[in-house]
């Protein structure tokens, strides 16, 4: 039985040509900061997103917690919007990590304006804790692939400095906000103190991520990073991956967010089918299910019987991701599955 994996754009496996570069990379000590292939991929991308420096580190987890470690003090407040990926995806690793508490504010579809987060900024009374850093995504994972708009971003980066607060990037997928919307990454990138981008999630690479920000706090987080346990040795192996994916695979982007869009609109008319097709915006569609007996994971379990995976995002939520290894001929395929189990 064929298998249509939409589940996520991290499912992904790298192309023959991608594993030729990896094979062929040349590597040496990353912990020396000696491994050329991923101190050309750190260049890269620092250059890319119009920073001084940038560090590869295994996940974007790993990117996000970096970016709070290096620009807060334990007992800080950290504003997050409250479905954002920091809040709900990283295992309290905010708390655990770096000893800060967040503050969750309910957004827009993802998206928070000045306003919203102009209220959420603590006084400065002894007992409130200190507010030291907004956190922003692009696109918005949990939205459904969301792009933050660039206006909104440039009043919440005016309010950041108005008070003297460090603002963050969750951009995961900000490759995938430039090719949907024109704007170049460095145009979104310069009004925020760090910016994570992620290889794994659409590129196709299988694993890596990349924190950028100034000398001193890309320093600062090379250091948090061993202590993680996140130095790595001969890594310019996988370095070579994201390499490639950097220079192939994000143009090609636009195809998958032309299969999610096509997708979506055939999907929308089920019965009982909550879908906002215009959060469908990149490649991800989120879709609530209503008056039907069987939750989201029974629903996930019943398509995975018929060769198509999807992934649970609530008890009646469900959210299906397109990428490089589905064909438009599979996402025909999957939305027939789809609507064959949910069209009654």
């Amino acid at each position: 039985m064929e298998i249509i994996d939409l589940r996520s754009d991290t499912v992904t496996k790298p192309s023959r040509e991608m594993r030729e570069a990896m094979f062929t990379a040349e590597v040496g000590d990353d912990v020396y900061g000696e491994d050329p292939t991923v101190n050309r991929l750190q260049e890269k991308v620092a250059e890319i997103l119009g920073k001084e420096a940038a560090l590869f580190v295994p996940s974007g987890v790993m990117a996000n917690q970096l970016a709070i470690k290096t620009q807060t003090q334990p007992g800080d407040e950290v504003i997050v919007e409250s479905d954002s990926h920091i809040f709900n995806f990283e295992t309290a690793g905010a708390a655990f990590l770096s000893n800060v508490q967040l503050c969750p504010v309910e957004g827009n579809n993802g998206i928070l304006n000045a306003e919203q987060v102009a209220q959420a900024i603590r006084s400065k009374v002894y007992y409130n804790p200190k507010t030291s850093l907004i956190c922003l995504e692009n696109t918005h994972n949990k939205a459904g692939g969301t792009i933050y708009p660039l206006e909104e971003i440039q009043k919440i980066y005016d309010l950041a400095q108005n008070k003297n607060l460090a603002l963050h990037l969750d951009g995961a997928r900000l490759w995938n906000a430039s090719v949907a919307t024109g704007i170049a990454p460095i145009e979104y990138a310069r009004f925020f103190d760090t910016v994570s981008v992620c290889f794994s999630k659409g590129l196709g690479a299988p694993i890596g991520s990349a924190l950028t920000g100034t000398r001193e706090k890309i320093e600062s987080a090379r250091k948090y990073r061993k202590i993680f346990g996140g130095g790595m040795r001969q890594v310019g192996i996988l370095a070579a991956g994201a390499l490639f994916a950097l220079d192939h695979n994000i143009e090609r982007l636009k195809e998958d967010h032309d299969k999610a869009k096509w997708l979506a609109k055939e999907l929308s008319n089920l019965p009982g089918m909550n879908l906002d097709l215009n959060s469908v915006q990149t490649n991800i569609i989120i879709f609530h299910m209503s008056g039907r007996s069987e939750s989201a994971e029974e629903i996930i379990s019943q398509l995975k019987a018929k060769g198509v995976l999807i992934s649970e995002m609530g008890i009646s939520t469900l959210r299906a991701v397109t990428h490089l290894d589905v064909s438009m001929e599979q996402i025909q395929k999957a939305s027939a599955t789809i609507k064959s189990l949910l069209g009654n």
